[in-house]
């Protein structure tokens, strides 16, 4: 009796923080989880504070969810901060994730289990959703809120472990599915009406509207790879050293392919360009950048970076740009993949890389926004922190456009 009453005075706790019960799907929404019994911590958690309703875009100012978990927006006008919005309670100072920008709402996942949809202009909140109870744990690590046909698509790791669809009117269930492992942190995809996401060595495909289980493919070792998709098939890559291209439908391999010795460690290094995939591996000695043939898995370049390891990619305007453990900034040929660019640079990024137009970039160190110009190759800090952590992870910066 006593176990009920402390149960139950942890539910209307949570009641009182977030203003309603726990969403749980209701039966005419087919929801086809394995885990339709949930318990309190990976229960939803959802309260509207205001109708969600499209909002213009502040195209002066740029997004920053800076590495201590708190997310602001910056003019880069008047340089003043506009707004800054916090986890409702936070153990952990850390961002870890990454937001997602749709008309003109950002959505921002917190380390603690918190989904926030915020006015970019005003930073009012919508609506806040917590996925389950859990305060002294990382929830949400390395996620991007995937969002398509009004959902709101992302995984939880540690005690939580689901994967969930938010309705991204409120933050209320639609479906979650219990994964069977804890170590879930890489954005899913959303592909064909379908999202598949990774679990240690399992990988999934679920029906985006009903969660239904499509498919669960068992690899030999963990799949700690970003799912991508070049329109027609599925391609990750395992936590060692192997890219697998899987048919969409069925998860049956359709080939691999094997980096070069002592590399390992692609994740999120990966994406897909005119039926091409290019990803990042890293090494002890060697790290390198590869283009290979999304039908065949042949190779068609590889780059290497000796005695430095690459951190981050991503395509821009039909070139790779990313940068090195070491702070190179480096540029290249999408083609050929020769290096058309490189710098040494003084401050070391930590985020992703932010393209604001032919002149320059944005990235974030671990202490100031910074503007880097092309021609004159300067580091312009634009915003200044007040102090500076010693172990800063990552941070998010975006433009509103």
């Amino acid at each position: 009796m006593k176990k009920k009453l402390i149960l139950l005075l942890f539910v209307f706790t949570v009641m009182n923080m977030f203003g309603q019960m726990p969403t749980i799907p209701k039966p005419d929404k087919a929801n086809h989880s394995n885990n339709q019994v949930l318990t309190l911590n990976d229960m939803v958690f959802n309260k509207t504070i205001s109708p969600l309703k499209k909002v213009p875009l502040d195209k002066n100012s740029i997004l920053v969810y800076d590495y201590d978990g708190s997310i602001f927006s910056f003019n880069l006008e008047s340089e003043v901060i506009n707004w800054t919005v916090k986890a409702t309670d936070s153990n952990i100072e850390m961002c870890a994730n990454q937001v997602t920008l749709k008309d003109g709402v950002v959505y921002v996942p917190f380390v603690n289990g918190e989904i926030f949809a915020i006015d970019n202009q005003t930073g009012k909140v919508f609506w806040k959703s917590r996925l389950g109870n859990i305060t002294d744990q990382i929830i949400l690590k390395n996620q991007v809120p995937v969002i398509n046909n009004g959902k709101l698509y992302i995984t939880t790791q540690n005690q939580n472990s689901n994967i969930y669809a938010l309705d991204i009117k409120d933050g209320s269930l639609i479906w979650n599915y219990k994964l069977d492992y804890p170590y879930n942190h890489i954005p899913v995809l959303f592909f064909d009406n379908k999202v598949f996401t990774q679990s240690a060595p399992y990988f999934y495909s679920f029906d985006a509207n009903t969660g239904k289980l499509l498919n669960r493919k068992t690899f030999e070792t963990a799949m700690y790879g970003k799912p991508v998709t070049d329109g027609e098939n599925v391609f990750i890559a395992n936590e060692k050293d192997e890219l697998f291209a899987l048919n969409p439908n069925s998860l049956d391999i359709l080939w691999q392919f094997k980096v070069e010795d002592n590399q390992f460690n692609i994740k999120e290094r990966i994406f897909c360009k005119d039926k091409k995939v290019y990803f990042a591996a890293q090494g002890p000695t060697v790290s390198s950048v590869y283009a290979v043939d999304s039908k065949t898995g042949t190779q068609i370049w590889k780059t290497d970076f000796k005695d430095d390891n690459i951190e981050y990619i991503i395509e821009e305007s039909d070139n790779i740009w990313g940068y090195t453990t070491k702070g190179k900034l480096f540029q290249l040929d999408i083609t050929n993949g020769e290096i058309a660019f490189e710098v040494k640079l003084t401050t070391k990024p930590i985020s992703n890389l932010e393209f604001a137009e032919d002149d320059f970039l944005f990235y974030y160190s671990d202490a100031a926004l910074i503007q880097f110009e092309f021609k004159t190759k300067d580091e312009n800090e634009v915003y200044l922190r007040t102090s500076i952590k010693d172990d800063a992870y990552i941070a998010f910066v975006k433009l509103l456009r």
